[in-house]
């Protein structure tokens, strides 16, 4: 078994998952700002304090002892610095403590990884939508190419900083998402789609200025979705018609909203292909996802030694070696 932390943002989790791909266990704990959006610190400060009870709620709960564990993974990058450093700290501890080897993961890959094993669907084409991350993705070569992604913010942090510029808290996706139920009018928005990428700032903009204008709350979030999911739509199937496949998975906490599911769903089966989103708690950040990640890359001979585990904030879906899915000759 491989245990899995992760700690990329917001969400403090722990996994551990069997060489089965099975779930042993699994525990999370979301940092919520009693306002505004995410400040790095203040949620590293979370992971600080709450991640050693995490580890051994998971070891509780899963019945697990440190002779079961073989190697103990955890999010290398991308994501916010201090967060990273708060879950790579309390990582190379357990791998000092157990003598076990210390195994980085990529948390990008982790996400695709996850929705591929669970989907059952071999070469998938993978649409990630999180917070701080928006890009669609497909394996070639012995790496995970991004064919298109966003030129500004991720789709989540967009959605968030509107939700709190209109007053909302913290996390704003959900929030957005039941408001827009009860919305049915499509006011206007900026639709920036260039070539294969996107950007959500002059969307940003012009929705604030529609509600300056008084438009109902309701039909502006109905609004915001539609456009904005219009958008990633139109880039997967772009991707889909590009290299000739045919299967969506989806990936990330805003993967786990209704409508981006039925409308990527909708192209996808109007081209004859199947849309795969994993349950939310494993679309959301979660350990168990780091820790299967790990498997992959324990099996394949990537781990790090201590002084050689720094995180790395920026790093880049693309620039991630992916060994176990190369074909022999």
């Amino acid at each position: 078994m491989i245990l899995g932390i992760e700690s990329t943002a917001h969400t403090a989790s722990v996994g551990i998952v069997s060489e089965h791909a099975e779930i042993v266990a699994l525990v999370s704990d979301m940092y919520r700002p009693p306002s505004g959006g995410i400040h790095p610190r203040e949620a590293a400060n979370h992971h600080v304090e709450v991640l050693p009870g995490l580890v051994a709620s998971a070891m509780e709960a899963g019945g697990v002892h440190p002779h079961d564990i073989e190697g103990v993974a955890f999010a290398q990058g991308p994501g916010l610095g201090p967060c990273l450093r708060a879950g790579a700290t309390v990582a190379r501890t357990l791998a000092l403590v157990w003598d076990r080897p210390l195994v980085p993961v990529n948390h990008c890959v982790a996400h695709i990884e996850i929705a591929r094993q669970l989907s059952g669907i071999d070469d998938p084409l993978l649409l990630y939508a999180s917070g701080g991350n928006t890009q669609v993705i497909v394996y070639g070569a012995g790496r995970y190419r991004v064919l298109g992604e966003t030129l500004d913010v991720g789709i989540g942090n967009f959605l968030d900083k509107l939700w709190i510029s209109l007053g909302g808290t913290f996390p704003g996706g959900p929030q957005l998402e039941a408001l827009a139920r009860d919305g049915s009018v499509l006011h206007p928005l900026p639709y920036l789609v260039h070539g294969m990428d996107v950007a959500f700032s002059g969307m940003y903009t012009a929705a604030l200025a529609l509600d300056k204008a008084g438009v109902a709350r309701a039909d502006l979030a109905y609004s915001v979705e539609v456009t904005a999911y219009a958008m990633l739509t139109e880039i997967t199937e772009r991707a889909l018609a590009h290299r000739r496949r045919s299967d969506v998975v989806l990936g990330g906490g805003v993967a786990c909203n209704g409508r981006l599911r039925n409308m990527v769903r909708t192209m996808v089966e109007e081209r004859g292909g199947t849309l795969f989103a994993p349950p939310n708690r494993l679309c959301v950040d979660n350990g168990a996802m780091i820790a299967w990640t790990g498997q992959l890359n324990l099996r394949s001979g990537r781990t790090a030694p201590i002084e050689e585990s720094g995180v790395a904030p920026r790093q880049r879906t693309d620039l991630v070696p992916v060994p176990w899915r190369e074909r022999p000759g």
